[in-house]
Formats: structure tokens, sequence, C-alpha cells
């Protein structure tokens, strides 16, 4: 099914703000589709004026369907609806004719134009499911009139408002809490459902002829609610924008849409959402991401304790290979260190490995004899990884760059060490080239015993499900090639 902006891009003239105002109105089309109790889609005019593309379909959740099926992307010559060729060509609402019939279903349709900046930029049908309509409640004839101011804002270009959208996650919607406000800000109808989440507040009455702003002054505390200003401005009905409010228990998202059909204001439609699950399950979110970082962080605090402890192990130890061997230890703790340390500060468990990556570059030609007369040079990105790639692919690098600077140089022999890193197909294809001395003659990976060597094979065969491969760089020296899925 194609987007409303290929078919705005392959059918019609309509330039970027044009879509941007369409797409404003999609955020908040599903308010008007359930409070019309009907189906809702967006034709658009087609640029060679042959007739309409239908570019967007809206179902609604109060009502019975009058699509079965999907309409988006199909095409109606002019002349054969004349309902859109009248809303089109003469910029009003079209009501009259009689029912279709569709697939045995009497449909009432209407026609919306959508207007921006004084001209007509596409057309609204309104489809109504005929067999659901039944003699109407109080509440489904505040849902039609609250529609129809709706869609006569639409038609003079007041509605939606630029800049606010009704489509994020927890938005309220018309089931949610409904209450429809008069110019003065008193209720002059509250659904079942909102009246619940007021008394939820704490309200002991009905809502109906009470001033909203000032009812909800009474039940929220002064601390959880926003400032004065905002209380007055959105409960009012006077913006168009949405406000977090509740007490200690109970917490609500309030939406205010102003109605002003004939451009002036007669009130406003308040859509009311209980937020309180979604809120105390925010909170467990972050206090379990605190807690993770804070291990992350204790980590590292341990892993660097043990490191020292292996330093100072080792300055006391008067054996070369002993020494050695726990200054290999401490690199290697101290590599899964720096990835405990950057996990501390990332926002979930992924870290941008290319930080790594240079840190243990700088560290191996630190602590090594080479000192600065070897350097270590990246070339592309590794990306965010998952905290376990990250850690197995951190102890790769140490081995496979220290092992460059220790064995591929001549004593005070200058290097440059490149880790080139490439991304495609699924996969993360990391290489590591020096230019010292190369593989011994006769060398085996496979027959060798080098515990860094072995290390590496485990960790890239076993942890990252990938292949090693090491051979003699065309150039001279050594290249190790480390071929994993990328995570």
């Amino acid at each position: 099914m194609p987007s409303l902006s290929e078919l705005v891009r392959s059918h019609t003239d309509l330039d970027a703000e044009d879509v941007a105002w369409l797409q404003l109105i999609q955020a908040d089309w599903q308010i008007v589709a359930d409070l019309s109790f009907a189906d809702l889609v967006l034709w658009l005019p087609d640029r060679e004026g042959r007739g309409f593309w239908a570019g967007a379909q809206m179902r609604p959740t109060t009502g019975p369907t009058a699509y079965v099926d999907d309409v988006v992307g199909t095409f109606v010559p002019t002349g054969r609806r004349p309902m859109l060729d009248a809303a089109y060509g003469q910029g009003r609402l079209v009501r009259e004719g009689d029912p279709e019939w569709r697939d045995h279903v009497p449909v009432r349709v209407e026609t919306i134009p959508v207007r921006r900046a004084g001209r007509v930029i596409a057309v609204i049908g309104r489809h109504t499911n005929l067999l659901g309509v039944r003699t109407p409640s109080r509440l489904e004839l505040s849902y039609l009139q609250t529609a129809a101011d709706l869609t006569q804002m639409i038609a003079a270009g007041s509605f939606p408002a630029p800049g606010q959208r009704g489509d994020h996650a927890d938005s309220p919607r018309v089931g949610d809490g409904f209450v429809r406000t008069d110019a003065g800000g008193r209720v002059s109808y509250a659904s079942p459902n909102a009246l619940s989440l007021f008394r939820r507040l704490g309200l002991s009455g009905d809502l109906e002829g009470l001033d909203l702003a000032a009812v909800t002054r009474e039940l929220v505390p002064a601390r959880r609610r926003p400032d004065e200003e905002t209380v007055s401005a959105v409960l009012g009905g006077r913006v168009h924008r949405d406000t977090e409010l509740g007490t200690d228990d109970v917490a609500l998202i309030v939406r205010s849409i102003p109605l002003r059909p004939q451009g002036e204001p007669i009130g406003a439609l308040v859509l009311v959402r209980d937020v309180t699950d979604l809120r105390r399950r925010d909170r467990e979110l972050v206090t379990k991401d605190a807690t993770i970082r804070e291990i992350h962080h204790r980590v590292k605090n341990n892993l660097q304790t043990v490191a020292a402890l292996l330093r100072l192990q080792a300055r006391r130890i008067g054996t070369p290979e002993a020494r050695a061997a726990l200054e290999e230890a401490v690199r290697r703790v101290g590599s899964i260190a720096i990835v405990h340390e950057t996990l501390s500060t990332a926002a979930d468990e992924q870290v941008a490995f290319d930080e790594i990556a240079d840190r243990l570059g700088r560290m191996v030609t630190e602590v090594s004899a080479a000192g600065d007369r070897v350097r270590v040079l990246r070339t592309g990105s590794f990306g965010i990884l998952p905290s376990e790639a990250a850690t197995a692919l951190a102890m790769v690098l140490t081995e496979v760059l220290q092992n460059a600077v220790e064995h591929g140089y001549e004593e005070d022999q200058p290097g440059r060490i490149e880790v080139d890193v490439t991304k495609g197909g699924g996969r993360l294809e990391v290489v590591v080239q020096d230019d010292g001395r190369g593989l011994p003659a006769g060398f085996d990976l496979d027959a060798s015993t080098n515990l860094g060597l072995s290390i590496v094979r485990t960790l890239v065969e076993s942890e990252l499900a990938g292949r090693l491969r090491l051979t003699a760089s065309p150039s001279g020296g050594t290249r190790v090639e480390v071929d994993v899925p990328r995570p």
C-alpha cells in the first residue's frame, strides 16, 4: 500500500507545506472518525485534473466500518463521484444525496473540503454505515455535534492547529474520556469514562455545569499540576494543547481542542486519559536503568582494583615471564573495564564502540615498551553494539593489537597499525593490519599455542559466531581479519 507522501509525489502538485498540513490532519483524524462513527478517506486531486486519488484511510473504533477493504491508492475519475467534485470545486461541505449501497450495506456519504491558506488542497470523504445507526443517546449526540464542529473547522482551514499532534503514544482518545465545555469553560457534557476519571481524583458529584479548570484546581494539589496559566488555558479550552496532572495515586493526560466552527469560540473538546499505569512503568524502567548503570559502574571499579593489584604483584616478581603474564592479564582486565565504564553512562545496554576501540588502541601502546613509536589508526565505524558483543570484541581487539605491538616490530622500530572497519550484508568485518616483521615462517593458526591467539579464536568463533583469519600482508606485516554477524 503506497504512503501519503508517495501518492502526493506521484500524482499531485501539492507542495511540502500542503503535505505537512495533511499529515497534521492524519495525526488527529482518529478523533474525527470516532466522533463521527464513520470511516474517513482522504482524496487527493490529480495533477492533470482527471479526478482524485485515495491518499489515506481511517476506520472508527466507536462504530461499524463502511469499508471492509482498503481503498488507499485507488483512483476516482471526475464525474463518477459528484460530491467529491462539488466539495473540491466549490469549497463547501456536501451532504445531499441518497445513501450508497456497498456490499449490501447502506452508507451515507459526506464530503469535506480540506482548506489551507485560503485554498482547497484535498477532500475528506466521511462514510457512515447506516446499519449501525440507532436512536442516539446523549453521548452520541455530543459526539456528533463535536464532529460537525471539527469538520466545519477543517473546511474553514482552522483545524488542525499547526505544531500540535495527537498521534503520540499516550495521547488521549475519544473513548478514554470525553468532555464538552461551553465558551465559558463550564462542562456541558462529560462521558461516563471522563466522569469516572475525575471521581478517581476525588470528585464526589457530577461534572456538568461546573467550571472544569476550577474543579481541577480543587482536586489536584499544586505540586502535581502545571502552572495556573496552563491550567486555565487548557482546561478552559482556550488553547490547542495537552498537559499532565494528577494526585499521588492518579496521573491524567488532558488534551484540549478549542471549537470555532464559525470563527468565534463556542467551547472546547477536552479528552482525558488515565496514564497512572504508564507512569508507574516509566518510573520502574528509570529505576531499573539507573540500577543497571550503577552495577556497570561498580563492576568497572572492581575490575580497575583487580588490575591495580595485578600490576603491584607484577612489580614484585623477578621472573620476566611471570611479570609479562601478569601485565597481559592487567591489559585484558582493563579492556573489559573500559566497556563497563562506557555502559555505566549509556541509556541502555548498547554502546558506541568507536570510542572504546580508540581507547583500547591508546591503552595498548601506552603501557607497552613501544610507547609513541607505534601508532594505531582506525578507519570506518563499528556503530552501536550490544553489551555482550562489545565485551567480546573489546577483548579480541586488545589481544590482536597487543600481539602486533609486542611481536610485530624490532626494538626502536616505528610502526603503524591500521584498524579498518566495514559493515554490509548484515556482517561486521574488522581488519587489523600492521607494517611490522610479519608472521613467523611456517605459522599455522590451528597449531599455535599462543594464549592471546587462543583467546581471540575462542571469542570470535564461540562468542561472536564469526570467522578469524591471519595472513601475511601484501605490503609486509601481518593482516588479521575478524568477520562476525552484525549484532
